[in-house]
């Protein structure tokens, strides 16, 4: 398949994708049921905590299996089915499940707590709830106990629920274990309507994105929207029948259920999922165990993978590919991950939940300088402008607004038509990224339009900070971000993790920075820290740091004149 886009036009950082392929008009089922179909006795998806091991002729009959005992409950197409667990064998059955009989999945992310819960079940009107009993220190089972789910039913505060359906097997009282569910749904797979009764452009999935401000916003996404990305990816990646994925992003999240699980179905990939959450140690054992050939992550997994006291102990010869993603990518990770672990066709993909996810990816044979610098060039089917703040697309390699236009456009935000209308406009996403395309079509990610520092009237891309600050060779991650200055409006501040067993100190740093970057460039404050406070995706919170330091200083509102 030709991936090259077209060179931007006219000399402007617009850019259109390859359209020699038609889109297909699969359902999400339907793809599942194609790898079945042709690949019926080969392994389709490997559990590793939870020891089980599955054809891709078992995994369709545990979907249907599931899908029928959904329909027992009452769920019927158009109904939300909410889906709040880890990485488990019923994630990605349900995930299918819910497909097959056209319900609408909702994603719960598997670190919110009580406010964040009851919001999302009742913006999405969740009937159904299938939810783990526990994951690190969240109990789930006393959260929605909490929240009034009881013998008696779910109680006032959940008034839309009708069902949870627990995972494991001890009783809860007002619960269904997915053991009485799949039992229900095998007693009666017969039951289930012609899967040709839904269209592809029907909303199948809602993903709660992560914002910093307001309440979370639900993105709505199609199969058309998914399975046209998975398989894009797929292609990005060249995966075959033959390759198998390791994957330890989460599934609630575009990476795992798209990226990973999609990108998979589509080219016939075997799926190993090392535990429910991610552990370095357990994903290196089962990318050396299982002998995958790809591996998907964001940069701090691999950093972590590669850090790991006990990394040359596992032989990761096997691997050839995967996606970095989820956040900006230093170059010297990129290295070690092409060189250390064998990784030579690593590709890093950009995107966004809204945009089903992925908008640009870079081939494996991309160039090395373009592949550790850039974030590929964009996906077929797809056309994306960077604009300045009056709308107006920006001459190549200027600096502006990402947006993005094509099929994988969420439908909008669930009941949300405001913010669906300020963030689409005739039809493009505005993705609130910072970004540059060069006269090849490549695209680099310059940082968030709301993380830019002005400071004294330069503007100040953090992540250009952050990228020269990752070559002290003390440096093991680094988050750069703007805190409020009485002077200049907005001064740099800098939060450091330094290399295991490695003392730095602030003299270092500004020594370092010194005749290298420009003055306004180099921090005005730094700070040493254990860990930086990031999501259950990996990505680095910078309000938090940002909100922290405004308090060790005395600090009130963030400038942004």
């Amino acid at each position: 398949m030709n991936f090259a886009p077209q060179i931007p036009v006219n000399g402007l950082s617009l850019v259109h994708g390859a359209t020699d392929r038609p889109l297909s008009e699969d359902t999400v089922h339907a793809l599942l049921a194609s790898a079945a179909k042709r690949w019926p006795q080969r392994e389709a998806a490997v559990f590793v905590e939870q020891g089980l091991r599955w054809t891709w002729a078992e995994l369709l009959q545990q979907v249907e299996w599931a899908a029928a005992g959904f329909l027992a409950l009452g769920v019927k197409a158009g109904d939300r089915v909410g889906m709040w667990s880890p990485n488990r064998a019923e994630w990605l059955v349900t995930q299918f499940a819910t497909a097959r009989i056209g319900a609408i999945l909702v994603n719960i992310n598997p670190a919110y707590r009580l406010s964040e819960l009851e919001y999302t079940l009742n913006k999405a009107g969740v009937g159904v709830l299938v939810s783990a009993a526990a994951f690190k220190s969240s109990d789930y089972l006393a959260m929605l106990q909490t929240l009034g789910v009881c013998a008696a039913g779910a109680g006032p505060r959940l008034p839309l629920l009708r069902a949870v359906v627990r995972l494991g097997d001890e009783p809860s009282a007002g619960m269904v274990n997915w053991s009485q569910l799949m039992a229900s749904g095998k007693a009666q797979v017969d039951a289930l309507p012609p899967e040709g009764d839904l269209s592809c452009f029907d909303a199948i999935n809602i993903q709660f994105t992560s914002g910093t401000t307001g309440a979370p916003k639900g993105a709505t996404l199609t199969h058309h929207n998914i399975v046209n990305n998975g398989r894009a990816v797929g292609d990005c990646m060249r995966l075959t029948e033959h390759d198998s994925l390791c994957i330890p992003v989460p599934l609630y999240h575009c990476f795992g259920m798209v990226l990973a699980v999609l990108a998979c179905v589509a080219k016939g990939s075997k799926m190993v999922f090392p535990g429910e959450g991610f552990d370095a140690r357990a994903t290196l054992a089962a990318v050396a165990t299982e002998r995958c050939t790809a591996l998907h992550g964001v940069p701090t997994m691999f950093i972590a993978e590669l850090d790991h006291p006990d990394f040359v102990s596992f032989d990761l010869s096997s691997l050839r590919t995967g996606i970095m993603a989820g956040a900006p990518c230093p170059i010297e990770v990129m290295r070690r991950v092409q060189s250390e672990m064998h990784m030579g066709e690593v590709t890093i993909s950009y995107g966004m939940t809204e945009t089903s996810p992925v908008s640009f990816q870079s081939a494996t044979d991309d160039p090395l300088g373009k592949r550790v610098t850039t974030v590929g060039r964009v996906l077929p089917h797809l056309s994306v402008k960077i604009v300045d703040l009056e709308g107006q697309v920006v001459p190549v390699g200027q600096t502006g607004e990402l947006c993005t236009r094509g099929y994988s456009v969420m439908q909008g935000y669930w009941d949300d038509p405001e913010r669906t209308a300020d963030s689409v406009r005739d039809g493009w996403m505005h993705t609130g990224d910072l970004a540059t395309i060069d006269a090849e079509g490549y695209a680099n990610i310059v940082g968030r339009v709301k993380d830019m520092v002005i400071r004294g009237g330069e503007n100040v891309y953090p992540r250009e900070v952050e990228e020269f600050l990752f070559t002290h060779p003390k440096v093991a991650a680094v988050q750069v971000f703007g805190v409020p200055d009485a002077r200049y409006g907005e001064a740099l501040c800098a939060w450091i993790i330094t290399r295991a067993g490695m003392v730095c100190t602030e003299a270092e740093i500004l020594d370092f920075c010194r005749e290298q970057i420009a003055h306004y460039k180099v921090p005005k404050y730094l700070r040493f820290v254990d860990e930086l406070p990031i999501t259950v995706t990996g990505k680095p919170q910078k309000f938090l740091m940002r909100e922290a330091m405004m308090r060790e200083l005395g600090l009130s509102q963030i400038s942004t004149a």
